[in-house]
Order: C-alpha cells, then sequence, then structure tokens
C-alpha cells in the first residue's frame, strides 16, 4: 500500500468485494464494487467521516465542511451553499478566463514551464478570490501554494502509515509539514482580522462573518468556524483541481489525436478570444478530457470512513470503529467498469450510454450528502483553463521516461516539468478543421450547462 499503492489497489477486485488490509498495526477493509461504494456514501450516519485520514486532515483544517462529523454536516452545508450555487459559479467564469490567460500570458517559445506550480498558483488564485476576494494579496497566495506542496507530501505517510510518534520526531520533514501548517493557518488569520476591520464584501468570508454575528438558525458560528472552512476550502479548493489540470496537460501531450481533436474544438468555439459562461456547454471535447483525465487520474484517489456502529456489509459484521476505506482510482481502473481502463480515451464520454459508467463507478466528486461541494466551480475553472492554455500554447514532455503520477494526499504529476510551443494553427495563424463529434455529445456538457441555471444542486468531497 505504502510502496506501489496504484498497482496494489488494482489487484483488490480479483479479491473480492471488499477486502481485509492492513494500515501499519491496523486491521481495515477496502470496499471494491461501485455498488457498495454507493451504499456507504449514501448512509453517513453509519459510514462517517472518519479512519486515520480524517484524523491527520482535522489536525490540519479542523472540523470544517470538508473533515467535520455527520451531526454537524447538513448545517454546514447550508450555511455554505450560497457560494457555490450555479449562478454565483457562473459570475466567476470571467475571472477564471483572466487569471488563465496572466497565467500562460508570459510564456515564451521553448521556455521549460513547471506546469505543477503553475496550475497550483493558478488554482490557489482562484479558490482564493471564492473566498476571500483580495484579502489574501499574491505573496500571500503564492505562500500558499508552497505550503500546501509541503502538506500534500506528508498527508498521505500519515494515513497509511497511522503511527503517531512517527511523526513527533523532529525530522526535517516533520519539520516542513508543521511548519507548513502553522504559516496556512496564520496567513487566514491575518486575512480574517483585516476583513474585520475592513470594507465587508460578498464572498464567503464575508458570509461567515455575517453569521457570526448574527447566528445562523440560532446556532452563532464562532471564530474557530470561520478559520476552519476557509483553511478547508482553500487547501482542497486549490489542490485537487491543480492535480487535473497538471494530469491532463501531461495525457494530452501523450495522445497527440486527442490534443488535435481538442484544439480543433477550442479554435471552432473560441476562434482566438477568452471563454465565458456561454461557451462551457460548447466545449464538449474540452469537458471530455477533463471528464476521462479525472477517471484516468483521479486527484481523490483514496479515502477512509469509520462506521459509528454495528453494521453489515458484503456479507460481512463490521464492528463499530470500523475503518473503511475506498478508492476512485480503484473504481476508475477496473475493467469490468471501464474497458481498456488505463488508456486515455476522451471518447467514452461523448455518448450519452457511458456517462459515469456502470453502477455510478465514475465518483471523482463522491456521491451522496457529501458530494463535494465545489464540484461545478472546479469543473467551470479546470474547462476554462484548459481551453485559455491550449488556445494558445502546446506543451511537450521533454525528452526521457514520462514519470508516472506519484500518489500522495491527492494524485498527479508533482514536478511535471514540460515545454511550451506556440499554437501555429491556432486562429491568427491557420485553424485546423473542426472534428465531428458523435451526436449524443451534447450530453458531455450537461454539467456545464447547469452552470447557467441557478438553484441549490450545485454540491470537494465536502
Amino acid at each position: 500500500m505504502f510502496r506501489r499503492p496504484l498497482e496494489f489497489l488494482n489487484s483488490l477486485p480479483a479479491r473480492g468485494d471488499l477486502v481485509e488490509i492492513r494500515l501499519g498495526p491496523q486491521r481495515a477493509w477496502m470496499v471494491c464494487h461501485p455498488d457498495l461504494v454507493h451504499r456507504m456514501l449514501r448512509d453517513t450516519r453509519t459510514f462517517d467521516k472518519g479512519g486515520p485520514q480524517y484524523e491527520r486532515l482535522r489536525a490540519l483544517m479542523g472540523d470544517g465542511v470538508v473533515t467535520c462529523p455527520h451531526a454537524e454536516h447538513r448545517r454546514q452545508r447550508r450555511l455554505l451553499q450560497p457560494t457555490f450555487r450555479p449562478a454565483r459559479v457562473a459570475a466567476q467564469t470571467d475571472v477564471m478566463a483572466e487569471e488563465a490567460a496572466a497565467l500562460c500570458r508570459d510564456w515564451r517559445t521553448g521556455q521549460r514551464i513547471d506546469v505543477s506550480a503553475a496550475t497550483l498558483s493558478l488554482t490557489t488564485r482562484l479558490i482564493s478570490r471564492l473566498l476571500l476576494s483580495d484579502s489574501l494579496g499574491p505573496a500571500a497566495a503564492d505562500e500558499v501554494r508552497r505550503c500546501l506542496a509541503a502538506i500534500v507530501r506528508g498527508l498521505f505517510v500519515r494515513t497509511v502509515v497511522p503511527v503517531d510518534a512517527l511523526f513527533r520526531l523532529p525530522t526535517p520533514a516533520n519539520r516542513r509539514y508543521r511548519h507548513a501548517v502553522e504559516r496556512v493557518r496564520e496567513l487566514i488569520g491575518t486575512a480574517v482580522d483585516a476583513r474585520r476591520r475592513g470594507t465587508p464584501r460578498d464572498d464567503l468570508l464575508g458570509l461567515l462573518l455575517t453569521a457570526a454575528e448574527t447566528g445562523d438558525g440560532g446556532a452563532p458560528v464562532n471564530d474557530r468556524e470561520v478559520h476552519d472552512q476557509l483553511v478547508s476550502l482553500l487547501l482542497t479548493g486549490a489542490e485537487s483541481p491543480s492535480m487535473c489540470l497538471a494530469s491532463a496537460f501531461s495525457l494530452l501531450a501523450q495522445h497527440p489525436e486527442a490534443e488535435r481533436r481538442l484544439h480543433a474544438e477550442i479554435d471552432t468555439v473560441l476562434a482566438g478570444r477568452s471563454p465565458d459562461v456561454a461557451d462551457l456547454p460548447r466545449l464538449v471535447y474540452t469537458r471530455a478530457v477533463l471528464t476521462e483525465t479525472l477517471r484516468h487520474s483521479p486527484p481523490g484517489w483514496l479515502f477512509t470512513r469509520v462506521t459509528t456502529r454495528e453494521t453489515e456489509l458484503a456479507g460481512r459484521r463490521l464492528a463499530r470503529g470500523t475503518t473503511v476505506l475506498y478508492s476512485p482510482y480503484l473504481l476508475h481502473h477496473d475493467p469490468a467498469s471501464f474497458p481498456e481502463p488505463d488508456r486515455f480515451l476522451p471518447e467514452r464520454w461523448l455518448d450519452d450510454e457511458s456517462a459515469a459508467g456502470p453502477h455510478g463507478a465514475l465518483i471523482p466528486f463522491a456521491a451522496g450528502s457529501r458530494k463535494c461541494i465545489g464540484d461545478l466551480f472546479s469543473l467551470a475553472e479546470m474547462t476554462v483553463a484548459l481551453a485559455t492554455v491550449a488556445g494558445r500554447w502546446r506543451l511537450r514532455h521533454p525528452a526521457g521516461r514520462i514519470a508516472a503520477p506519484r500518489p500522495g494526499a491527492t494524485l498527479g504529476p508533482r514536478s511535471l516539468t514540460m515545454i511550451c510551443t506556440p499554437r501555429a494553427d491556432a486562429p491568427g495563424g491557420t485553424a485546423p478543421h473542426a472534428v465531428a463529434l458523435a451526436p449524443g455529445a451534447v450530453s458531455a456538457a450537461s454539467g456545464a450547462e447547469t452552470i447557467r441555471r441557478d438553484g441549490d444542486n450545485g454540491v470537494h468531497h465536502a
């Protein structure tokens, strides 16, 4: 599990639908069938957020919406939901396009780009603007990005080796991790204090501070909750979409036909301009590329739950306090659900009948009442970013072996360096002819279409 986690996960379905494994000295159970995973995710009262993963996350994020127990979740979710409704996400698309264009504006032909750092910088700026407007300045946002890189390196080992004594030792890695956690908390605290002294703003921090002053259904939001919600949403909202974008650029460079088809669509739909909210439903193949990336290399690849009472699953009795795991990576790479699972095939998402795969096996944003609260925001920012960068540049791997994605707290390329070359065939040069999409292709954009409609259905593993 620690040395070869992806290979290990892929071996488990052959052993059954529910497989006993060991996490250090602890016994745990891995759920390998999508029907059982959905049953678990729907029953959040029995399978609550817990286990070694969430014990470590709570030390970092407190009891915000990402990590809080079942009893607290509904109240927190309802409090935060207005920020992530489709109309609010739609209003952010111009900011997304502006930041994505700024990301690649100064790139030069032949330049080597640290794509992992670039995408994390972009998503950190975007989620901080949604949560905090301009209260987290460029220097602070960049420091958050550096701290986040240190945090995600340390979280995975703390999950699969849940022996606390190891992480109390004064090793350089432990010191880096602790410093990064403390520094993120300090930066958020500074931003909150500055806002309290300044002008009210219509963002998530403003919503939280109003709730802290007036009470939320008679239960005041205290300072700790304000802080925990911001840290939780900032870190999860920056890390996962940045990993998906970096993986998408890497996979496209390895699959020139998919890249060509992506460029053809972007050139036809955008004709050299920046995308806006009306373009999102028309970027069908762009969305298919991202959906296939989320299947092939899901950033959230491993999660834990803990049983709150004795229960039965797959014919086995599980005692109260049992650690249960599920892996989107395992489900997404099971050939029973996705033929040729290791191949990168965006076309598999252009047909109505393939949506989510058999048994709803595609779960990059989880499912049930704790489905990611920021899924619409993440999909919109990734679509805008991919279309903006791919409309201007090709990214190529340097010569040599391409490193496989590295599992950590999230899955994706952590030090991805690529070489940029301008799109000579983009509008302004000679644009390629558009490639006809499958007749049912418009369904792949249905999620993007919901961004244009207001409603409380904008539901990261929150």
